[in-house]
């Protein structure tokens, strides 16, 4: 099964490429729903937050309390990489987990919706990179709309991430959403389309029915990728 990394920046419009992938059914493994169930109560990954940030980070009903937890790790990077350092194994597991359920239900392919995709960086390990562009005074001007916020406050948020410029140069497929929402549901199909075109279904049914087969392909796809896209950075 060929696993697709998409993401993007802030404002440049991932989600509503992931909403309209699920509406062509489509299947996504969200890392930002799973990062919030890999915290529920009763979690590991929970108890271990609470043994490394105390009980005050929990809610009275034993929730995670995001907003607290989260004045903590904003302006302390050493607590951050320990949360980091706790959230983001379970959630690597977690996704693994769902992929592996998907291919046991027979899906030629599905995406992996990730935000940090680049910077994790899981897109080592992904078989295709999908990056959704705009330009960064576009994208400056939908978050200034978005958050109700200033330009300065708006442009402090974009500085704090990877710029889009920088991402799209990992970028096997660009959905550019510079134009209409016509003109994005477009490129979505026909990025769908290819997707479909490039599993087909010989080599689909051939790697299922013979998993060690899918291995190898899986493995090769990943590494001629990563070959590719050390290569066209260079340039």
């Amino acid at each position: 099964m060929l696993v697709v990394g998409l993401t993007g920046g802030i404002a440049t419009g991932k989600s509503t490429v992931s909403s309209i992938l699920k509406t062509h059914k489509v299947p996504i493994v969200d890392a930002d729903v799973i990062a919030r169930q890999v915290v529920e109560p009763g979690t590991p990954a929970l108890a271990k937050i609470k043994k490394t940030f105390g009980d005050d980070i929990l809610l009275p009903d034993g929730a995670l309390d995001r907003k607290k937890l989260g004045s903590i790790v904003f302006t302390d990077e050493s607590q951050r990489k320990k949360l980091n350092s706790i959230i983001h194994p379970a959630v690597r597991r977690a996704m693994l987990f769902e992929v592996i359920c998907l291919w046991l239900r027979g899906e030629r392919w599905c995406v992996a919706d990730v935000p940090l995709l680049i910077e994790g960086p899981l897109w080592k390990l992904v078989g295709s990179v999908v990056v959704v562009y705009c330009s960064a005074e576009l994208q400056l001007l939908r978050l200034m709309l978005r958050d109700s916020s200033s330009r300065e406050d708006a442009s402090a948020r974009l500085n704090s991430q990877l710029p889009i410029a920088s991402k799209i140069e990992y970028a096997d497929i660009i959905i550019d959403n510079s134009g209409s929402r016509a003109e994005l549901d477009h490129q979505v199909v026909a990025f769908i389309n290819k997707m479909n075109s490039q599993v087909g279904n010989v080599r689909w049914l051939f790697s299922w029915l013979i998993p060690p087969v899918g291995i190898v392909l899986a493995c090769w796809t990943l590494v001629k990728r990563n070959i590719l896209s050390r290569r066209k950075r260079r340039t």
